[in-house]
């Protein structure tokens, strides 16, 4: 084991990528831990690791008895060859090349650091691997499986999971594909890189490719809401009062744009200005062009916007996903309306609130008759029939009528 180490442990560095001074660590340890089973607290062992002789060694005390049986004891007779004023249990300086041992202890030594360097070579990779994380990486699909896509991404094969996959995305073998590294997970002696094309980040990413001012950090991205291969909406901030963060996402003729839309095969992306403040930052996020006001509650963080007739079905957007993925990147809840629905809404909540006795016209014995059989509200009056009204005992026609009109112009 000794012949030739230092030009056995570069080349073990060198082709398994490993850390030349941790392998040097490895075997000494590896002997220490093998030969120390063999031998006592007293013999005082040591490793000897001369890389520049390559000379491997240890050195020990042996022991002084009458006759013996290992390594690690001398008989009285041969001490006392060397000196003869040796003694029964004296301890006695000794120095062994390992290939002098017996062949067995430097089997075990040798297993050690086998194993030991499977443990570096994992580690190394895990560390290799973990740089790559939430990195965008390209590959090669190299296979489909059950659970999704095999990809060959140069150093590792990586798993694109189904539910890690966009929507109506297909892909063949040999085709190639860039995707989002969203985690390295370990099990056993396995290592698994996990790809996303359906993450958040993976349109991040995209952005900092793309964009140089989002890469040198000019341009922050506070936040991004996505529903994979339909839309996704990302709020940029800039501090430089001369740069649009907007513009320069979308680039000259939104060419800057187009390049992340192609790549994720047709996805819409609205690039949108964050603001501090909700009313300007949920108008931006519904579209600023599609609102005419916006109305807020903070407390609940309810918001009520209004719009034209002809914008209406373009700010809830197809199927609500546009006023959707506005509410989660706004964290308000998000009704859209058109001016006279906004007042219909508005009178309704009135009258919901409001006592019949407030009622022109209701007298107090009146709103006790009314609330009798349930109707306490001016809501209640107002969806309430004339017929089912006037069905109530003490409560006639010409009052039914004067309470519907009053009602609905309340």
């Amino acid at each position: 084991m000794s012949a030739n180490l230092l030009a056995i442990i570069t080349e073990l560095a060198k082709v398994r990528q490993l850390n030349q001074e941790q392998l040097r660590e490895v075997i000494i340890d590896s002997l220490y831990n093998a030969l120390s089973k063999k031998l006592k607290p007293e013999n005082e062992l040591e490793v000897i690791a001369d890389f520049n002789s390559n000379y491997l060694g240890i050195k020990f005390k042996k022991i002084v008895v009458e006759n013996d049986e290992s390594f690690a004891q001398i008989s009285l007779a041969e001490a006392q060859q060397h000196d003869h004023n040796a003694y029964l249990g004296q301890l006695i300086d000794s120095e062994l090349p390992i290939n002098a041992l017996e062949p067995k202890l430097v089997k075990i030594a040798r297993e050690e650091i086998s194993f030991k360097i499977k443990r570096l070579e994992e580690d190394r990779k895990m560390f290799d691997y973990e740089k790559q994380k939430n990195q965008i990486v390209y590959g090669k699909i190299k296979k489909n499986e059950y659970n999704g896509y095999i990809v060959d991404i140069g150093f590792a094969d990586a798993l694109l999971p189904q539910e890690e996959q966009i929507d109506e995305e297909f892909y063949k073998v040999g085709d190639n594909i860039r995707a989002y590294v969203l985690s390295v997970r370990k099990r056993a002696n396995e290592v698994t890189v996990i790809l996303s094309r359906a993450h958040p980040e993976f349109v991040k990413r995209l952005l900092e490719l793309e964009v140089p001012e989002v890469h040198t950090g000019e341009i922050e991205i506070k936040k991004i809401i996505r529903e994979p291969g339909i839309r996704t909406k990302v709020a940029v901030y800039t501090k430089r009062p001369n740069l649009d963060p907007v513009g320069a996402c979308l680039g000259p003729k939104g060419i800057r744009v187009d390049a992340i839309k192609k790549e994720l095969h047709g996805e819409a992306i609205d690039i949108l200005e964050w603001d501090d403040d909700p009313k300007v930052l949920i108008a931006n996020a519904i579209g600023p062009e599609l609102v005419n006001k916006v109305y807020i509650t903070e407390k609940g963080r309810f918001s009520r916007i209004i719009v034209s007739e002809e914008n209406k079905n373009l700010a809830i957007g197809k199927l609500g996903k546009n006023v959707r993925l506005a509410a989660r990147l706004t964290d308000y809840k998000i009704d859209i309306y058109t001016q006279d629905e906004f007042e219909d809404k508005l009178a309704e909540e009135r009258r919901i609130t409001s006592h019949i006795s407030e009622l022109d016209g209701v007298s107090a014995k009146i709103a006790e008759i009314l609330k009798e059989h349930g109707y306490t509200s001016v809501q209640d009056i107002y969806i309430a029939s004339e017929k089912e009204l006037c069905n109530i005992s003490g409560i006639g026609e010409k009052i039914v009528k004067n309470l519907k009109e009053a009602s609905q112009h309340f």
